[in-house]
């Protein structure tokens, strides 16, 4: 499979994973009785999280792979 291909294949996977979670994180908010603005904040920092995250998890696994 093509290197840009893949990229582009991976980089929308996370942002997918990132939108569930922030939907998810947002509707637990809510359920819990908070309001739109805090629920919305709390999703938007799931989102921001998870980014984070995956960013941090390509760094160090790019750090740890050999070169080709």
């Amino acid at each position: 499979m093509p290197t840009l291909a893949l990229i582009l294949l991976v980089t929308a996977l996370v942002v997918v994973v990132a939108v569930l979670a922030a939907a998810v994180a947002g509707k637990l908010a809510r359920l819990d009785g908070a309001t739109y603005p805090a629920a919305l904040t709390r999703a938007g920092i799931a989102f921001a999280t998870t980014l984070t995250l995956a960013t941090a998890f390509t760094a160090a696994l790019a750090a740890v792979t050999p070169r080709l």
